[in-house]
């Protein structure tokens, strides 16, 4: 049996270093060489492999092994999630509803500004709520090209917008997950979480305005910015102190586009705003009816991920329950119960295959009850749309597998518990970087929940050793994950695929990339203020 070690070269500082050298290298081919993001990826992994195999002594069976899952979690679920979730969308299009949702949204204000803070911000925030796995992204940047705004600025736009609900995706996962692998209580940590994470989402929607359109575009529209930042903050903030996690995203950004419809029916800029200088679409009128039924797949979506989100139903594949011979755990070759990790733990990881409670066949119902539900479509629309899915997300998909391969030998090797070991033997000064460590964990792993399931015990050690209250630091890692989701690789694939941008991710990490530092860097001065006026 091999065991993974965090410090093969015997200086920490130099084993961390060489472990960071393949997310240099993905950084440094798409931002400074523009490569695409498949060949960018290509280059990342094959660094990877020689890291793990020549710095971490990771035998070659089991770097093939490490990847093979990395290959099959990026097949299922992740694959099934997104072409599920743009399928849902295409079919609304096809369908001629989504004529009627974007009249809808025209209807409460032809100003993109305020468009922005309704789909990306209030309604992503609700699909994060609902679904998460990059599912508002898809969504959101999709909706926002078809509303008129360039396929880059919308896909930046809808990235920037997550992190305000990123920690909260898929009824509260990351932070339930972030409390099981701590042992802290899941009403304490999301206690710690209003006061790590609010004050960055605050301040949000105030910027997607002013990427929009600068300083004068918030002064033009500050009723509605101040509206939705409240609304949206205040119920989310309220829900984590009170309920916890769960409802956190969907109570959000359902009381953030009431609160946005409302202030529409008294209140419009004075200044139309609209990229480019495009003139104002003529907005076309719709009975209520008629806006109920077409918004109706996104009602239906939400009902079934609920109801896949419920413990009684989740309660059903458990290993005692009903419907577990349901989820087929398979061994992985070269990883299963034959390597340990750095603590010597032996690694039971194995690949589930839940072809019923996936969060990707409760979105594919929901694509069938909107057929069903329209009889205008016939059946081989239903089918040409799945075919133009896969064709137009392939490469996302693809770059996406390769980072999951990427993430998964840089876990199983050593490679990502080296980086955050060496970021935690700073000391004292630990709590003002600590949200860097959560940025690393989901920049690699694309995933909040991943990130704190690799990370959040060792923020807990690091806070017992210096005095340092642990649920701050677990939630300083959660709320750097969320700012790393607005660049990680496989955020911005799903984002390039759902605008038709596949093969051109450089471009939106170039523009996506100084905020999700700059979101960083405040999220670390917060944590180390805070850490200060507890101790």
């Amino acid at each position: 049996m091999w065991a993974a070690t965090t410090d093969p070269l015997g200086a920490l500082w130099l084993s961390a270093l060489v472990a960071a050298v393949p997310i240099l290298v993905f950084l440094i081919s798409l931002v400074v060489f523009r490569l695409k993001g498949l060949w960018a990826g290509l280059i990342a992994l094959g660094a990877q492999i020689v890291v793990a195999l020549w710095a971490f002594g990771m035998p070659a069976e089991h770097v093939a092994g490490a990847g093979l899952l990395g290959l099959l979690t990026a097949l299922w679920p992740i694959a099934y999630i997104i072409v599920m979730a743009v399928w849902l969308y295409k079919i609304a299009v096809e369908s001629g509803r989504f004529d009627v949702v974007r009249s809808s949204i025209a209807g409460i204000s032809p100003d993109q500004r305020i468009q922005v803070l309704l789909i990306s911000f209030a309604f992503g925030g609700f699909l994060e709520g609902a679904a998460g796995f990059g599912v508002p992204i898809a969504i959101c940047a999709a909706l926002l090209v078809q509303l008129g705004f360039r396929p880059v600025k919308a896909a930046m736009i809808s990235l920037v917008a997550n992190a305000g609900a990123g920690a909260y995706g898929a009824i509260g996962i990351p932070v339930i997950v972030g409390a099981q692998v701590s042992g802290i209580d899941v009403h304490e940590l999301s206690r710690a979480m209003v006061l790590i994470l609010q004050p960055l989402t605050l301040l949000i929607p105030f910027l997607l305005v002013v990427i929009l359109d600068g300083w004068r575009g918030l002064r033009e529209t500050w009723p509605a910015t101040l509206i939705v930042t409240i609304v949206f903050s205040g119920v989310q903030a309220g829900v984590l102190w009170f309920l916890g996690p769960e409802l956190a995203d969907l109570g959000a950004g359902l009381g953030a586009m009431v609160a946005l419809f409302l202030l529409g029916r008294v209140w419009q800029p004075a200044r139309i705003f609209r990229e480019g200088g495009g003139e104002v679409p003529v907005i076309e009128r719709h009975s209520p009816r008629e806006v109920l039924v077409a918004w109706s797949p996104f009602y239906i979506l939400t009902a079934f991920i609920l109801i896949w989100s419920l413990p009684a139903f989740k309660a059903l594949f458990a290993p005692d329950g009903p419907l577990a011979a349901a989820v087929l755990t398979v061994p992985v070759p070269g990883l299963t119960g034959v390597i340990a990790n750095a603590k010597g733990d032996v690694v039971a990881a194995a690949w589930a295959f839940t072809p019923v409670n996936a969060t990707g066949t409760a979105i594919l119902l929901a694509v069938l009850v909107t057929f069903w539900t329209t009889p205008r479509l016939q059946a081989r629309q239903l089918w040409a749309t799945l075919r133009a899915t896969i064709r137009e997300l392939w490469q996302a998909l693809l770059l996406i597998t390769i980072i999951l391969v990427l993430a998964n030998i840089a876990n199983f090797s050593g490679g990502s518990v080296s980086m955050g070991s060496a970021l935690a033997a700073v000391g004292p000064v630990f709590p003002w970087i600590a949200p860097i460590i959560g940025w690393i964990g989901v920049f690699l792993t694309g995933s909040v929940v991943n990130n704190n399931t690799l990370f959040a015990p060792l923020q807990v050690a690091t806070a017992e050793r210096i005095a340092v209250d642990p649920a701050l630091l677990v939630a300083g890692n959660t709320a750097g994950g969320t700012t790393a989701k607005v660049i990680s690789p496989q955020s911005i694939a799903i984002a390039a695929g759902a605008v038709g941008l596949s093969g051109r991710e450089s471009e939106i990490l170039r523009a996506a990339i100084g905020y999700s530092l700059g979101m960083l860097v405040f999220q670390c001065l917060w944590t180390g203020i805070l850490s200060l006026l507890s101790s």
